[in-house]
């Protein structure tokens, strides 16, 4: 859900040669050692998360361990900032990465797409006591979002979602400031402090919203009014299809037989694997 920070420039012949010389690398490493290493995060709950043991666990890491039953290898993850992550050229170090990242036209230069795997609507989050009703009431108000994230891309009118069959990104808020954290629940820290203390209102996805409200932030979402809605999907380094297409065929396998459905639902209380 980030939007990636730093592009990187290759010539289409070079490119070429590299995807050529990898085709297949991926699958025949995950293959031979049974074993395959995601890329994720370990802060951003409920998707992905350190609980009490110092385990990883969420949606994001139920999704991987459900990916290599599958392919009937053994996972392990590794926590990479962001940009690292969606930046590519990974050089073997991570096998594929679950993270819910959103498909962006930038991205696609540098990661391949194996499938989208669920959809997450962004909503405005707002002080309990705020007297906001619809999106129109928070236009010249303090904004807070994520940074580096399509919640940010969309406050600043720059979203390019890279998906076929979206509809185009509508636009109905003109905020007073925009405000930028470094963490997914930092605005909502600021948020919870009172109604325009700090903040006026949060974009975010729903269902980080609503955990937050769950662990007793005193906060409630806009009913009615979507910022806008992403595809989420799991990511590999660029040029190896043959490893995007086995992926792919394994997160078309979760959707049908309703892996995913039930996996959404366990997390945020939804299906939200259909969009």
């Amino acid at each position: 859900m980030r939007r990636l920070i730093a592009c990187f420039a290759l010539a289409a012949g070079a490119l070429a040669f590299v995807s050529a010389a990898r085709a297949g690398e991926t699958l025949d490493r995950v293959t031979s050692k049974k074993a395959m290493v995601v890329a994720t995060n370990s802060g951003w709950p409920p998707q992905s998360f350190l609980d009490e043991s110092n385990q990883l666990v969420g949606f994001d890491i139920d999704v991987s361990k459900a990916i290599a039953k599958r392919l009937g290898v053994e996972v392990s993850f590794e926590t990479p900032d962001w940009a690292t992550m969606t930046g590519g050229h990974w050089q073997g170090r991570y096998d594929l990465g679950v993270g819910s990242v959103t498909p962006t036209k930038a991205r696609a230069k540098v990661i391949d797409f194996a499938g989208i795997y669920y959809y997450s609507p962004y909503v405005y989050v707002v002080h309990k006591d705020s007297k906001a009703k619809s999106v129109i009431d928070l236009n010249g108000k303090v904004i807070g979002v994520e940074t580096a994230t399509t919640s940010e891309d969309f406050i600043r009118r720059q979203l390019e979602i890279d998906a076929p069959g979206l509809p185009p990104v509508e636009y109905k808020l003109q905020p007073g400031e925009i405000r930028t954290f470094a963490d997914s629940m930092l605005p909502f820290d600021d948020l919870r402090l009172g109604d325009g203390v700090r903040l006026d209102a949060v974009i975010a996805p729903e269902q980080t919203a609503q955990n937050a409200i769950k662990n007793g932030y005193p906060l409630r979402i806009l009913e009615g009014d979507y910022a806008f809605r992403e595809p989420l999907v799991v990511i590999a380094d660029r040029g190896d299809a043959e490893w995007t297409t086995k992926v792919g065929g394994i997160i078309d396998e979760m959707k049908k037989d309703g892996t995913l459905a039930t996996l959404t639902t366990k997390w945020y209380g939804k299906n939200y694997s259909t969009d």
